[in-house]
């Protein structure tokens, strides 16, 4: 897998600011498409969930019907995810997007069988997955490097708050209408997004000229992970983070009456997180903040091995919070260790990868916590998250370092 010096930028460059990004149509456009589509998704996931544990009862069932297709994101990352980088990257943008619609309006078809229905769940998770890759690679290419960190950011930030305006919605909904009735809402909002993706995104030439294809992406994810730098960066923005939100899928089960305030704490911090790292840092900054970052993510959480009281619960997951943005410094390190021509599928890969380890950390608490208490539970994985992040610095070290020369050259 070669190496792009044109990715390369100085870590001295000024970070670029919201108002910058936002004049630049074709980001907006992907960014108001992609915050439609979250909106949509937590709609859409509401309403699975609550038509399944009215069916079945089962809180298994309705856990895998709201969150289950985070599962499939991983096997758009393995199959086909070269398309993200070698078919015209609006047009697969559209068609993925038209694909969602068209999956979600089927959910709407009054007395569907559960075997259907995850089945349009999983495939809706492979079309993400593939959406996602071909979306991030267009960002790469309609704004600056420089501003790639903080076009990150504020997607990130746009996300997280359409994800709690789509819930809310979705609740508020729910007293008026049936679950088809939300599908049908979720449709539309689906629709909404390919229109904006649609009026505002230009087409651009296809990156990788060789035929996309499950040898294709086979092929560069091999190469992707024969890379020592990449896999550690990977490995970082994968487990750590999945395992703290293992952590905080025992909410419920530590303190039931504390679990909305420690998640709406942890929210809060990922918002400040971002907003700090992604737009008041520079480049540089961001790198020396990477590691201390990645271990407030998880020392916090050792606390709760005490049962400590709500409020300093509270506290601790809202520095934990801000310790998210440590994802940052370390996409737009992987970037500059990318080649231009797979940066759409390098991308989707890290996307896909960790949407998958957090659905990962969430099981593997559950699992742990039948055993010990919540809290022990909480702070075990806290503490293996530490320990990952401690031991795979140097490897981390050594892909700045290659960043670095890169960016000399």
């Amino acid at each position: 897998m070669p190496s792009d010096s044109s990715a390369a930028m100085s870590p001295s460059v000024p970070t670029t600011g919201c108002r910058e990004l936002l004049r630049n149509s074709e980001f907006t456009g992907l960014c108001s498409g992609f915050a439609l589509s979250v909106a949509a998704s937590s709609v859409s996931g509401l309403a699975l969930g609550t038509l399944v544990d009215h069916e079945t009862g089962s809180p298994f069932l309705t856990a895998v019907s709201m969150y289950g297709a985070t599962f499939a994101t991983v096997l758009g990352a393995l199959t086909l995810m070269s398309v993200a980088d070698g078919r015209r990257p609006r047009r697969t943008v559209v068609a993925l997007q038209f694909a969602s619609v068209a999956g979600v309006a089927a959910q709407a078809v009054p007395g569907l069988p559960l075997g259907v229905r995850f089945g349009v769940l999983l495939v809706l998770g492979f079309f993400q997955s593939l959406a996602t890759g071909t979306r991030l690679g267009l960002i790469a290419e309609v704004v600056p490097f420089s501003a790639y960190a903080p076009a990150r950011s504020l997607m990130n930030i746009t996300s997280g708050g359409t994800a709690i305006l789509g819930h809310a919605l979705g609740a508020v909904l729910l007293r008026h209408l049936d679950p088809q009735g939300l599908f049908t809402v979720a449709a539309v909002l689906n629709g909404l997004g390919l229109a904006v993706v649609a009026a505002t995104v230009r087409e651009r030439s296809i990156r990788c000229t060789r035929r996309p294809g499950l040898r294709r992406t086979r092929k560069t994810n091999v190469a992707l992970f024969s890379h020592a730098g990449r896999r550690a960066l990977l490995l970082n923005l994968w487990v750590p983070n999945g395992l703290i939100v293992g952590c905080e899928a025992l909410f419920i089960s530590y303190d039931p009456g504390s679990a909305g305030p420690l998640l709406a704490a942890g929210a809060a911090g990922m918002l400040l997180g971002d907003l700090t790292v992604g737009r008041l840092l520079t480049a540089d900054r961001r790198r020396r903040c990477a590691f201390p970052l990645r271990l407030l993510l998880a020392a916090p959480f050792l606390l709760f091995v005490t049962y400590p009281p709500v409020l300093v619960g509270a506290a601790a997951v809202f520095a934990a919070g801000v310790g998210f943005a440590a994802t940052l410094p370390l996409q737009e390190r992987l970037l500059e260790l990318t080649p231009g021509p797979v940066r759409g599928q390098v991308q989707g890969v890290e996307s896909a990868g960790r949407m998958t380890c957090q659905g990962l950390g969430a099981a593997i608490a559950g699992g742990v916590a039948h055993h010990v208490a919540p809290g022990t539970a909480i702070t075990a994985l806290a503490a293996v998250s530490l320990a990952v992040t401690v031991v795979s610095r140097p490897f981390v070290a050594r892909a700045r370092t290659a960043g670095a020369e890169r960016a000399g050259a």
